[in-house]
């Protein structure tokens, strides 16, 4: 029954029982539920209050930004400081750390990708926001980037909002992964998807093909045997998909498996990949890894990795165990 549905905010209690943590966890994400409620307002409001086009400035990444981009940038930054559980946040869209004023008792860190996808605004393909939570090392400054700078394996949390059809927001803490569903005239989230788990095996992949002409050798092989279907090495068919939102992408894999990939290439390896290590790839990889899935740069694992600086890019292979496990195998050969 409706009235029996599980809120997210009781959710967090149980877990905060369950992991014998304080308060200060359950008020750290009511911040982030309250500012994806309010991007997702935004996003769904689109060109009726002028929230679609260019805003006429780049990013940190020198990425063209979407008024979007901005403003929602602006509601993580504002929501999260008010409960004074951060000591300092750090965005995708800001070149330096932001410290939380007067939150000298914060003992969190939030990394966050405001708008993940938002090339997408404008020709209304779903979005999303991504987030990860790390504790403030004891003796260590949070208005400096080496606070952040800890490798996948030690978030606290992390999870993405999906702005689509409906509003969800997917959520680890450690503990597998679960997922809930804005219900706007209620304006709570509720437990939808309990235990999301992604099947070892699967027929469908996502990758930009347009820079097929930049791929090392295991990718190319492993798309060739892909699209040979059943008439090649693999034996079945395979479906390829590309949103170019990795929140979209990701959460494909969690309904009904996949891989999703954004590897090194001839191009963009002089940058060491396309994607975030701290604002996307360490997010999304302990997202799948907690619901059985694989995330690597190639060969390794991507949550082991050291950060070496708060914009650091990283190749991406993520989704379905065995087939990670594949590719992976592939650049180990070389081949």
């Amino acid at each position: 029954m409706p009235y029996k549905r599980i809120t997210l905010t009781h959710f967090l209690l149980q877990e905060q029982r369950r992991l014998g943590r304080s308060g200060a966890f359950t008020a750290l994400m009511t911040d982030i539920i309250t500012a994806c409620k309010m991007v997702s307002h935004e996003v769904n409001r689109g060109a009726l209050v002028g929230n679609h086009g260019v805003a006429g400035s780049e990013n940190v990444q020198g990425e063209e930004q979407k008024k979007l981009d901005i403003l929602a940038n602006d509601i993580f930054l504002h929501m999260n400081a008010l409960g004074g559980n951060y000591a300092a946040m750090a965005s995708e869209e800001l070149e330096d750390v932001h410290a939380v004023t007067g939150s000298a008792d914060g003992r969190y860190l939030l990394l966050f990708d405001p708008l993940d996808g938002s090339s997408n605004i404008d020709v209304n393909i779903s979005v999303g926001s991504i987030f990860s939570i790390l504790r403030l090392p004891d003796g260590v400054d949070a208005s400096k980037a080496d606070a952040f700078l800890q490798p996948g394996v030690q978030q606290v949390a992390a999870g993405y909002a999906l702005y689509g059809p409906s509003t969800m927001l997917v959520l680890t803490t450690g503990n597998g992964v679960n997922g809930f569903t804005l219900d706007r005239d209620v304006g709570m989230f509720f437990l939808t998807h309990p235990g999301m788990t992604v099947t070892p095996d699967t027929k469908e992949f996502a990758i930009n093909a347009s820079r097929s002409r930049f791929w090392e050798a295991p990718v190319r092989r492993y798309v060739d045997e892909c699209l040979a279907g059943k008439t090649g090495p693999r034996g079945k068919d395979f479906n390829m998909r590309w949103v170019a939102s990795m929140v979209a992408e990701v959460h494909r894999i969690l309904i009904r498996g996949g891989v999703f990939m954004y590897p090194k290439d001839s191009e963009n390896a002089a940058k060491g990949g396309k994607l975030r290590l701290m604002y996307e790839a360490n997010p999304m990889a302990f997202i799948i890894e907690q619901a059985g899935g694989t995330a690597v740069t190639g060969c390794d694992r991507i949550m082991d990795l050291q950060p070496t600086n708060l914009h650091q890019r990283v190749p991406v292979i993520l989704g379905s165990k065995n087939e990670v496990d594949r590719i992976a195998d592939y650049h180990r050969q070389g081949a």
